[in-house]
């Protein structure tokens, strides 16, 4: 998170001597003892060109305290924004990461200016429109990968010609084992390829219509009403630290009014939750005055066929978790999760289909959480307590985000 209150003050007394020496010097605070790794910075790009004028994207320059060269991404939030002075206008953020170790709470970071074109870094996070597979959109990074559903899966097979149907607006899982890519390279192998661990993950989620890994949908008196296929897509950043994306789903009935819903999906590198961004907006009715109850869930039988699952689950209010940990008979052991912000908690419910953390929202403003999972065949998550640490730590880390300020 981006003091921004604190850096315009700082970044307009220092800019011109920072532009004559070609860099700047960032620090980057917070007050928790726990290590943090993969910790995502982020600074407005329209700072660094005001600190650093005529900073090009392409030839900058991120150190960290040891020396160390960092990867780094500028995200295009304007794409047919005209930016003729170089101001910076076209572009949202500056982005790279640090591991955090435990007890560190303070690092530095210079910024410079550099006069050949900088590296490109290896691709972390990645997101895609699927036309090839029925309109799939997949996304993933280093340690996950995901996919929903479009209007192509959800049409009715035409006379005499075999398709898969499926309506959902449920959220699917990839267990990986690698750190590279793999959507590319499993999609281009074959639909049945990935349902098969071959040395790099496989497809072992089982979605169906229910709500898979975070997935939301409109609660009330004991019912979870949902939108179909995503009808519409948009990229915003990809890589390579951050994915970014939007789906527009079509109206649909929510207990007597008409509801759409935008979701906003961000994923960085090294992280194995999901920042999920949904707006439901009221377009047909009247918007319950107290505001709408969403309900955000897990699968309850995510696991293939035959795999006889034992599912144990861990509900934590005052982190606004959701977790299950899923013990399976030959495809390893999975934890998913939610983990809502506690102030717009309102409990825990459970349908047919799904367990449910529900949570308070307004008519046409976003309501964020965060959803994912981790398998033990990753190397990451060996059991169950693992998995629960990491949710911990992580609501912790939301709790206490890195402050960012410019050193004179």
């Amino acid at each position: 998170m981006f003091t921004r209150c604190l850096a315009f003050v700082v970044f307009a007394c220092a800019g011109l001597a920072a532009a004559a020496a070609g860099q700047i010097t960032l620090r980057a605070t917070h007050t928790l003892d726990l290590a943090r790794p993969s910790e995502t910075i982020s600074v407005p790009w329209s700072e660094v060109v005001r600190a650093l004028p005529g900073a090009l994207l392409q030839k900058i320059e991120i150190r960290d305290w040891r020396g160390r060269v960092l990867p780094y991404q500028v995200t295009n939030i304007a794409p047919q924004a005209k930016d003729p002075q170089g101001l910076g206008l076209a572009y949202g953020e500056l982005l790279f990461q640090y591991d955090f170790a435990a007890g560190e709470r303070s690092a530095t970071f210079t910024i410079a200016k550099i006069d050949r074109v900088a590296p490109v870094f290896p691709t972390k996070a990645f997101a895609r429109y699927v036309q090839e597979r029925l309109d799939d959109f997949a996304w993933e990074n280093d340690r996950i990968a995901h996919r929903t559903y479009g209007p192509a899966l959800a049409a009715p097979a035409p006379e005499g010609v075999k398709k898969e149907v499926l309506v959902t607006s449920g959220l699917d899982v990839w267990c990986k084992r690698v750190d590279y890519p793999i959507i590319d390279r499993w999609y281009n192998k074959g639909h049945d390829h990935y349902h098969t661990d071959q040395g790099e993950g496989m497809d072992m989620f089982q979605v169906g219509p229910s709500r898979g890994c975070g997935g939301a949908g409109i609660w009330s008196d004991g019912r979870l009403a949902v939108s179909g296929n995503y009808r519409a897509w948009r990229i915003l950043a990809n890589g390579p630290v951050r994915t970014s994306f939007e789906l527009v789903y079509d109206a649909f009935d929510a207990h007597g009014v008409k509801v759409t819903e935008t979701k906003r999906i961000t994923l960085d590198a090294g992280h194995n939750l999901n920042r999920i961004e949904s707006t439901f907006t009221v377009v047909d009715g009247q918007p319950p005055a107290a505001g709408l109850t969403v309900g955000v869930g897990l699968h309850k039988n995510p696991a293939d066929r035959g795999q006889e699952p034992a599912i144990e689950l861990a509900t934590v209010a005052e982190q606004g978790t959701l977790a299950q940990w899923i013990v399976q008979k030959t495809n390893g052991q999975l934890g998913t999760a939610i983990v809502a912000l506690p102030g717009d908690l309102v409990g825990f419910a459970e349908d047919e289909r799904n367990h449910l953390v529900l949570l308070r929202a307004q008519s046409g403003q976003p309501l964020r959480y965060f959803a994912g999972a981790g398998w033990d065949r990753s190397g990451h998550f060996p059991d169950r307590a693992s998995w629960l640490a990491y949710l911990a730590q992580h609501a912790a880390r939301l709790a206490a985000p890195v402050k960012i300020e410019l050193l004179p």
